[in-house]
This record gives structure tokens, sequence and C-alpha cells, in this order.
């Protein structure tokens, strides 16, 4: 917060932000909802560096600078996790061309697996979310071979012993299951080179095809392989309370 003679009145720093309208921020300010740099404000004259402050609603971080970027990308199949490819194979970078930001991917996806991948200029929060400490979930559909056994999902969950250490599952659910193939659904916290594969093949059943679904609670929904949208308010606000910024 600043002195009264400087910065901007927090209300407007909201309907900025896209919170709410003037008068609606000052109701939440009144009502206690929103903090500034880990202080809660209920007094309408408040100023604040807009640059600098760090402010929540409802404890959910609002990201005020408007250069920063959230853009999810339904990555195809046969598209390498990389800005750009010495060898001129597909790659992330080709669907961010026409953007002027220097975006960077968080994570990756093998080139064999499709689905989402976060793209942003926001290098605190794509490091933390990658950060292995913060255990930020990450969902994948994969199609199996084999019939799975009933007792799968507990001896995932219980932990699997890899080449590299052991993994768990956070969950595990059968999605469907036809002659010779199986589709389930896996959730995990960490992001080994080809982490689902392995752990799926240890327990004898190989991924045929494998599609990530969702990053914490941003989903990829109905998008369309290609598709590049830019992320909600809500889902970004999502993204920073998982890791605690």
């Amino acid at each position: 917060m600043t002195s009264d003679a400087e910065g901007v009145r927090l209300q407007k720093v909201l309907a900025k932000a896209g919170v709410a309208s003037r008068r609606a921020a000052e109701d939440l300010i009144a009502q206690g909802r929103v903090s500034v740099d880990g202080k809660v404000v209920r007094e309408f004259g408040t100023r604040v560096d807009p640059d600098t402050a760090v402010i929540h609603v409802d404890g959910t971080r609002v990201i005020l600078r408007e250069d920063l970027v959230y853009l999810a990308l339904n990555k195809p199949r046969g598209v390498h996790s990389t800005m750009t490819d010495d060898q001129g194979r597909p790659c992330v970078g080709d669907f961010v061309r026409n953007r002027t930001e220097r975006l960077f991917h968080v994570g990756r996806l093998d080139a064999d697996t499709e689905g989402l991948l976060l793209l942003t200029n926001d290098g605190d929060l794509a490091h933390r979310l990658m950060h292995p400490s913060f255990h930020v979930l990450k969902t994948y559909l994969a199609e199996v071979d084999g019939t799975v056994p009933r007792g799968l999902g507990k001896q995932l969950r219980a932990g699997v012993d890899l080449e590299d250490g052991p993994v768990q599952a956070d969950a595990f659910r059968v999605k469907d299951m036809q002659a010779g193939r199986t589709l389930v659904e896996i959730v995990l916290h960490e992001g080994r080179k080809h982490i689902v594969r392995r752990l799926l093949a240890e327990v004898g059943h190989p991924v045929r095809k494998l599609v990530r679904t969702a990053v914490g609670d941003v989903r990829l929904g109905t998008a369309r392989p290609g598709s590049l949208r830019v992320l909600t308010r809500e889902e970004v606000g999502s993204l920073y309370r998982s890791v605690d910024l």
C-alpha cells in the first residue's frame, strides 16, 4: 500500500482488472473480502501501486499486470514441446508465432501425447507450477492394452517403483472397457519424463493413446487439437492459489 497522495485507488484497480465494477468493488472492500500485501483492507480511500501490490479477493490472486499472458493450447499429437525446433519439426512455438510476447511452455508433453499445455510469460507462476514441491495435479486420459484388474487403482495409489524412484497416483479410475483395451483416467502431481507411460507399462498396461485433460483446475474441455485460448481470470487465479501465490 502507498500513502494517500500516491498510487491508484483500490476500487479502481479492481475494476480495471475485471474483478467488478467500482461500486461492486467497494462492497467487496467493505465486506473484508479484499487483501493487499497480506492485510485485509476495508477503507475505500486505500491507494496501491498496481506494479507491486499483491491483491487477493476471496483468497484468489488478482492479476494486475497487463503485459502478462496466460494461454491454453490443445497440443496435437506429433507436435514437440519446444518453442523452436532446429530440425524443422512441428513444435508448440508454431502456434504463437504471430504473438509479440516472449512466451514459454509450462512443462512438457512428449510428441506422441496430446492435450492441455499452458503457455505464459509469467516466470514466477510457471516455475512454481513445474516444481514438484507444490504438487499441482495433472489429469490424463489413457487408452491402455488389456483389461484392467479391479485392484489396479489401489496399487497405483500405493506406489510403484520405477528405475528412477517410486511414483504414486493421486487418483485413478476406469472410464470405459472394450475388448482388448481400457480407457482410464489417472491423476499425478509430478512430471517426470514419460511418467504416465512408464507407470502404466510397469503394471502391465502399455499406453496406446494419451491425452492430458487438466492442469490443476484448468481443463481442456472440448477444445479441438491445435486450438489456443486465453485463460479466464478465475482460471489464472486458481493456478496462483495452487502454488501459494
